[in-house]
């Protein structure tokens, strides 16, 4: 088992007030925050465009990691490809992550986690076709193919990680691992690369939460993920939240917290160039709104 971060550690980190955050002399990441959910989509928007525009000269790639959700930017990145006519011939896609069956199998297509069918229908089809993604340059984990991804992305400098993080920290599906039998340290963590795994139950129980009233009993136990490896390997990472609650907690740990694999997106401190961007609904903490709580730390 992975040992427990000091509550009486938490507890001061959540005790800090949102409108501190940017300014506390021991936050240890880059962070931005944004009033709204839109206002967070119209930026990851804008910024993407403007990398791709500005690596994409003559004959050069542009090389992103890219996930599925949050997933409010997409409609305004669209627009904006379309607008702006920014081609996307160059640009190379590789998707964090996919969730799977029981037994490590694709979902069906109309599954509300199936992430492929998602991106298809929403990050790619409303880009005009001259503009598109080439198909070649879409590369996508489905359980078998991890080692020819791994290989995919080893082979040249990933420029971008564009993401979000969970309730426990995890980035991609690089989760707590919260089993018994098997501990995992933080060079293991570091280390990890991609695979297919067993969805832990606090994942289980937010995607259950999310799309079906918390019957967990709909949700896919297992998925396939880049590794902590994949993704540190990048020039730049950016991850994004707007999902309020369920994000608070991970995001002060993230801030604050030492390096450990109770939280995974701890290792982004040892990132040379990263940022956080949160919504204010993310941002606030109500231990931080709550002086006369009685906490048991």
């Amino acid at each position: 088992m992975i040992p427990a971060l000091s509550k009486k550690d938490l507890y001061a980190w959540c005790q800090v007030p949102a409108e501190e955050l940017l300014t506390h002399p021991n936050r240890k990441i880059a962070l931005r925050i944004c009033k709204t959910e839109r206002d967070m989509a119209e930026l990851m928007a804008r910024e993407l465009v403007d990398e791709i525009k500005s690596h994409l000269q003559g004959d050069a790639v542009f090389r992103a990691i890219i996930p599925c959700g949050p997933n409010g930017w997409y409609e305004p990145f669209t627009r904006l490809v379309n607008t702006e006519e920014v081609p996307l011939g160059n640009l190379v896609v590789f998707h964090m992550d996919e969730c799977l069956d029981w037994q490590g199998r694709t979902l069906p297509k109309r599954h509300p986690y199936n992430f492929r069918t998602y991106m298809e229908e929403h990050f790619y089809e409303p880009v005009q076709p001259k503009l598109r993604v080439p198909v070649e340059n879409r590369y996508w984990l489905d359980g078998t193919n991890a080692e020819r991804v791994a290989d995919e992305i080893a082979s040249k400098p990933i420029d971008l990680v564009y993401g979000g993080w969970g309730q426990d920290g995890h980035v991609a599906y690089n989760q707590a691992c919260r089993n018994a039998y098997s501990s995992v340290s933080i060079d293991d963590l570091r280390s990890s690369t991609v695979r297919v795994q067993t969805n832990s139950q606090d994942t289980v129980i937010a995607l259950a939460h999310r799309r079906f009233g918390a019957a967990y009993q709909f949700v896919p136990p297992m998925s396939v993920t880049l590794g902590m490896k994949e993704l540190l390997s990048a020039k730049k990472i950016r991850l994004f939240s707007d999902t309020g609650p369920w994000k608070q907690t991970a995001l002060r740990v993230a801030l604050f917290g030492p390096i450990t694999a109770e939280y995974p997106m701890t290792l982004l401190q040892g990132h040379a160039d990263v940022v956080l961007t949160a919504t204010k609904a993310t941002a606030r903490h109500p231990i931080s709104e709550h002086p006369e709580w009685d906490v048991i730390i």
